[in-house]
């Protein structure tokens, strides 16, 4: 009898199943500037394990069943009551479901409205996880022009219309207004009115990502596209990542019910973990503000480190933005260079991590003179130490 052949599962994958993505874990350099992580040494650990304590103590044999769909009740209260207070939203606790971060309501949003083909509409450069589920979904995504300001409104309404035209009206625009990703920018109150006029006019939906709209260092707030709507074309994801930790895994989408009905429809695993949630929401109502007001104090040294070591290094030969807050700086080189292509050697070479243009871009392949540099997760000194690196870097492989 012959030995039996290994099985291979190359014929039988969905028209619709993912990417494959390789298994494993990714290096990271010494100085990682590519993942947007907040600074290790200002996590509320002590916070978060004395707010468990207690939660568990009064919650904890809760944890026998399985939570609700929507998340920890008492969190979901936290969150509207805050999005009233911060972003003069007001919706109440049913209005919100809990997600895994962000990314998991992005996703539900998707799998509820996108069908194959679907037109959406991003920022010219946006955060590469959603543009991923987006062609999860095969949509075709169509990127908006954009400057310090924003999105160019007259770009906008020409691609609407365009698109229109072929009879696929776009099924919403995703945007991250405030401290943009990857671009750093925060979009003005006028252009934020005149892109809620025209979803308006053209009966668009909005999914506006506030990630970041907490980590301000300077300047003043601008109103949420979701509080300047008012009609229920905005769609609003937030997350605890950037101002607790990405590792606690919990943000949270609001939108009006008719949406948030199929969205929980598709909301994979049920509940997301209650027992994050217990010390998310103890610590949260206790001193989430202070802790905010803390590391904002911290991130903006490593933003203006890293700026004064732009000046130093690049010398001119490239250009960069200057966000009020958040975690990115958008660095760009000179046309034609590709930064792309010298990323792995440089990771390997001078343990300097950082992320292509392109990697943002709807199409994959435009921007590959930019690099997108995150400064929340190395000191000050090591932000100077690796900018030094990568511009000699990028001068030995002929970029600058």
């Amino acid at each position: 009898m012959s030995s039996p052949t290994a099985f291979r599962y190359e014929t039988l994958f969905a028209r619709q199943s993912a990417e494959p993505r390789p298994v494993g874990q990714p290096r990271r350099g010494k100085y990682d500037f590519a993942v947007a992580y907040p600074d290790p040494a200002s996590l509320p650990l002590d916070e978060l394990v004395a707010g468990l304590r207690d939660a568990l103590a009064a919650e904890g044999r809760d944890l026998a069943i399985y939570g609700h769909p929507q998340g920890y009740r008492p969190l979901r209260e936290y969150v509207a009551n805050k999005l009233a207070r911060d972003r003069n939203i007001h919706v109440d606790a049913d209005d919100i479901i809990l997600g895994d971060g962000s990314g998991q309501p992005i996703h539900m949003v998707c799998e509820t409205l996108v069908d194959p083909g679907d037109v959406l509409l991003t920022e010219d450069y946006i955060y590469s996880g959603t543009l991923a589920q987006m062609r999860r979904f095969r949509a075709d995504i169509r990127g908006v022009p954009t400057d310090d300001e924003g999105m160019l409104p007259d770009a906008l309404e020409q691609i609407i219309v365009q698109a229109r035209s072929e009879g696929k009206p776009p099924k919403f625009l995703y945007t991250v207004p405030t401290f943009q990703n990857p671009q750093g920018w925060t979009m003005t109150l006028e252009r934020r009115k005149a892109l809620v006029a025209l979803a308006q006019k053209y009966d668009m939906p909005i999914l506006e990502d506030d990630c970041y709209v907490d980590l301000r260092f300077e300047g003043q707030d601008v109103p949420s596209l979701y509080e300047l709507d008012g009609t229920g074309r905005v769609m609003y994801v937030a997350s605890f990542s950037k101002i607790i930790a990405p590792g606690m895994r919990l943000g949270y989408l609001t939108a009006p019910r008719e949406l948030l009905n199929r969205a929980l429809a598709a909301k994979s695993g049920g509940s997301v973990n209650t027992f994050a949630a217990f010390a998310v929401h103890r610590f949260a109502t206790s001193g989430l503000s202070s802790h905010i007001e803390v590391i904002n104090d911290i991130q903006r040294v490593k933003r203006d480190a890293m700026l004064a070591a732009l000046e130093t290094h690049f010398n001119g030969d490239a250009a960069w933005s200057r966000p009020e807050g958040g975690l990115f700086i958008w660095l760009k080189l000179p046309d034609g260079a590709d930064t792309a292509a010298v990323r792995d050697k440089i990771l390997e070479l001078d343990d300097v991590g950082y992320h292509a243009g392109n990697n943002f871009a709807p199409d994959m392949v435009s921007g590959k003179n930019y690099a997108r540099l995150c400064f929340g997760y190395n000191t000050p000194e090591e932000i100077g130490e690796g900018v030094a690196r990568l511009a000699a870097a990028f001068r030995r492989e002929g970029l600058l």
